[in-house]
């Protein structure tokens, strides 16, 4: 007997470190901590939740049920992708990422959805609330109904773009039940949750998922920051007939949370044998909602540290990580081996310098303003696009000709306005060619003489206006 009592003593106590290890999984993190989640995307399966039923403040993934809402009124008929729908004055007032289309200009439903889940424009996301809900208080109570219906306890809505808000909350929970709804009620749609990017004009914008194009199997969804939010993601990815859906919440970067997100999903799809060994979590609609305030990570996302302001298309790879997976850095501190079956799991990929890497290439899809058109008439759209671009650009350089010679900055001849005009559009050098006459004609005779071949009197008139324009531009100095 005496002698069993050595292993029994081992037993116990091998029991209690592994009943330890999965008590740790099952503790919620501290609030301050980013929120992260795995689950299947057929079943609702559970295979990591970490913080996953603490409220959080979602940011730009809000325009996931945006346009769950949108593309349910597409199905059910009550419009469709060619509805046209108008930039009214308050879309047109958004704050930034936004595509910046004048009040009154009209697209289709389909470019304004593709213009908002690959660019993340708010401006957009207010066009269809007005659009289908009639305001954007219409818009969110259809938005909160459809969140009830979905069983998403722990959401509400007051925008449609994410834009800091009081009240706009969900959490890691809701937002897996979402991608799950999507993806299971709108199969027809998932394409525009993983376009790789879009072109309108000349201007080519890459998704801010940057999962897409670098992880295989990455098929969706949507990226989301604000500064009380930190950098959030929703993320789904297929891999031999199985998809996965990882939620990140609170990400310290761009980088960062497209990193957790692969790391995430690498670990579910290598961990199919496995199975056996790990606790049970149930499914996603099970998961019990924490009640708290969500955390606000103002102060850490946006203080005085940060080299640089702080957006939703941030690409700066972690500073600490050297490029090297699974480091502390780029995990914010989360263990390599999530259950106590240490050694058993396969080496995770090297996330991060996945993401570092160039996307694979892909055409960008063609968005444009205005009724639905193809062939010619598409051709003329995309045309007039670009021409829509320059032409502003050129109109503000013009309005700031006298600011920049008194901020000490380039502006001392005429060329060099439009160098400074070709990062923005290219189309600047061709509208600024017009005024070159007028506005330094004294400075370039020769450059004024080619216009005058059409008639010198069309040039000297506008002399005296090149002479008065500079008298009253001086004075609003820029700060």
């Amino acid at each position: 007997m005496h002698a069993f009592r050595p292993l029994l003593r081992n037993s116990l106590f091998n029991l209690f470190a592994a009943t330890l290890a999965v008590a740790a999984l099952l503790a919620p993190r501290t609030a301050n901590a980013e929120a992260l989640l795995l689950i299947e995307a057929d079943s609702g399966k559970v295979l990591q939740a970490d913080n996953a039923t603490i409220p959080w403040y979602p940011a730009s993934v809000t325009k996931i049920m945006t346009a769950y809402v949108t593309l349910k009124a597409v199905k059910d008929g009550k419009i469709t992708l060619d509805t046209l729908v108008t930039v009214s004055p308050t879309a047109a007032s958004q704050s930034p990422s936004k595509m910046g289309f004048r009040p009154g200009t009209q697209l289709t439903v389909d470019n304004a959805l593709k213009m908002m889940l690959v660019k993340s424009a708010n401006d957009m996301a207010v066009v269809l609330a007005e659009g289908v809900g009639g305001s954007i208080d219409g818009f969110s109570v259809m938005m909160n109904d459809t969140a009830k219906k979905l069983g998403m306890t722990q959401t509400s809505y007051v925008n449609p773009n994410g834009l800091p808000a009081d009240g706009q909350i969900t959490s890691a929970r809701d937002l897996g039940i979402l991608a799950r709804s999507f993806l299971r009620d709108l199969p027809e749609y998932e394409y525009f949750v993983h376009i790789p990017a879009i072109r309108l004009g000349k201007r080519v914008t890459g998704n801010f998922n940057k999962l897409i194009g670098r992880y295989p199997g990455a098929d969706g969804f949507k990226t989301g920051f604000i500064c009380a939010s930190g950098y959030n993601l929703v993320a789904s990815a297929t891999r031999n007939g199985r998809r996965l859906i990882a939620v990140v919440l609170g990400a310290n970067s761009g980088t960062a949370r497209a990193v957790k997100a692969a790391q995430l999903l690498e670990r579910g799809f290598s961990q199919d044998n496995l199975s056996w060994l790990r606790p049970s979590l149930g499914t996603v609609e099970n998961l019990v909602p924490v009640d708290a305030s969500p955390p606000n990570l103002r102060e850490e996302m946006c203080g005085g540290h940060r080299k640089r302001p702080a957006s939703d298309d941030d690409d700066a790879l972690i500073a600490t990580n050297g490029g090297a997976t699974g480091s502390a850095s780029a995990t914010g501190g989360e263990a390599q081996v999530t259950f106590f079956t240490a050694g058993l799991q396969p080496p995770l990929m090297k996330a991060s310098e996945l993401m570092a890497s160039a996307p694979a290439a892909a055409e960008p899809v063609i968005v444009y303003t205005g009724p639905t058109r193809t062939g010619a008439a598409l051709v003329a759209a995309v045309a007039a696009d670009a021409d829509q671009q320059a032409t502003p650009k050129a109109r503000g350089k013009k309005s700031r000709v006298a600011k920049k010679p008194d901020a000490g900055s380039d502006g001392k001849t005429a060329a060099a306005k439009p160098d400074t005009a070709k990062p923005d559009a290219k189309g600047d050098t061709k509208s600024a060619a017009k005024p070159a006459g007028t506005k330094h004609a004294a400075a370039k005779p020769d450059a004024a003489a080619k216009p005058a071949a059409s008639g010198d009197q069309a040039a000297k008139p506008a002399k005296p206006k090149a002479a008065t324009k500079p008298a009253p531009k001086p004075a609003p100095n820029n700060s």
